[in-house]
């Protein structure tokens, strides 16, 4: 038992030394992006696993469609990255193999399909790898359904909490295990001011500060702290601490849901109550999540890879909405604003107008790929 005990202390030790040099990178090394000067904008697309290939092929058409000019003129490049699949993840026993994580880095943006995570066992997730890789440390998720007054935009920090060390935790055999939660004053500072940013400069006038700080006192604690810290800088923005849990209730309480606008809380908060927020969008399916940092962004849909729709055989029938939802976050991102709002309009005539081609879980339902040319169709009238 001495022995295990030793060895998880030397370990923390590792972890604690790693983290505090993470912050002071991310103090010193500040690199931005400006897509408006690039001569050249690459996207790459992965295609993932599952349903992945299938959603992530119709958003390559549906961006060759859209961006057709451009891709002509040489100022934009698609460009498939092949490998993030969980075959080879295990084979090369990497979240993110070497030689596939420097053809990401070799592109601006990227549009990523759905990878599977295993349980157990200590191979990463591919999504906590990239966002670290990359640095994307704001996950940006907005849920939207007019007709109950709803109108929300998450700022889930992205590489820290309970994500960051998922992988590195600490087990004592028949006797306990450790895992470990970090929250640094300079990811917190930067996801914070995120999240304000947005809020001024889209008419918000309030931020809800979502944390379990009574409870995760040191963690959770700072992060309430350094975001009303932050807005200070914001007089306009009232800005409201509210406990995770009353939260997810304050979500399918209709007397006090409109109120919410913009949400900024760590990073496992913000996993869990988005997909709630989507389930009232209308599903998982529905909703798309940009992963955004100051040199690189990554955008995807919040679902998973659906194996029990490839193990039915009925893969082609996977809705691509919350694919293309991503994709419309990526085209505002890189700043084809106007090519953002054409997908954004038709997207809610095919899924709330119209409703003529339709994916669903009926004998009826259209395909991927038909409900894509419906798309398409909808967007050239």
């Amino acid at each position: 038992m001495e022995n295990y005990v030793e060895n998880a202390v030397e370990q923390f030790r590792k972890l604690l030394n790693e983290q505090i040099a993470r912050e002071k990178k991310m103090e010193s090394e500040k690199k931005y992006t400006d897509y408006s000067k690039l001569e050249k904008i690459v996207i790459g697309i992965c295609s993932g696993d599952g349903i992945g290939p299938i959603i992530s092929a119709e958003s390559q058409r549906l961006l060759e469609f859209l961006l057709k000019d451009e891709i002509k003129a040489g100022k934009v490049e698609l460009r498939i990255i092949e490998g993030l699949t969980i075959e080879n993840r295990i084979a090369k026993n990497k979240a993110i193999p070497d030689d596939v994580l420097a053809e990401i880095k070799a592109c601006n943006v990227i549009l990523k399909a759905p990878t599977t995570t295993l349980k157990g066992g200590t191979l990463e997730s591919a999504n906590v790898a990239m966002r670290r890789e990359l640095d994307l440390y704001a996950n940006v998720r907005p849920v939207a359904v007019k007709e109950l007054g709803i109108d929300w935009t998450f700022f889930r920090e992205n590489t820290e909490g309970e994500y960051v060390l998922g992988s590195h935790g600490v087990e004592i055999p028949d006797t306990l295990a450790f895992d470990f939660k970090v929250t640094t004053n300079e990811g917190t500072k930067r996801i914070a001011r995120a999240a304000f940013e947005y809020a001024r400069n889209n008419g918000k006038t309030n931020v809800a500060i979502v944390t379990k700080a009574n409870i995760m006192k040191k963690t959770d604690g700072k992060f309430s702290e350094i975001c009303h810290k932050v807005a200070e800088d914001y007089p306009e923005i009232t800005a409201e601490d509210w406990y995770i849990d009353i939260m997810t209730a304050n979500l399918v309480n209709e007397n006090i849901r409109s109120k919410f606008e913009v949400f900024v809380l760590p990073n496992l908060y913000g996993d869990i109550i988005t997909d709630e927020a989507a389930q009232i969008q209308g599903g998982v399916g529905t909703a798309g999540s940009a992963n955004i940092g100051d040199e690189y962004a990554m955008f995807e849909p919040i679902h998973g890879t659906a194996p029990r729709l490839i193990e039915q055989g009925r893969g082609e029938y996977a809705n691509p909405t919350s694919m293309f939802k991503a994709t419309e976050m990526m085209l505002r991102h890189i700043g084809f604003t106007k090519k953002a709002e054409k997908l954004c309009k038709a997207l809610v005539f095919c899924t709330e107008v119209d409703k003529k081609v339709v994916i669903d879980e009926s004998d009826n339902s259209a395909t991927c790929k038909e409900f894509s040319d419906y798309l398409m169709q909808q967007i050239e009238n």
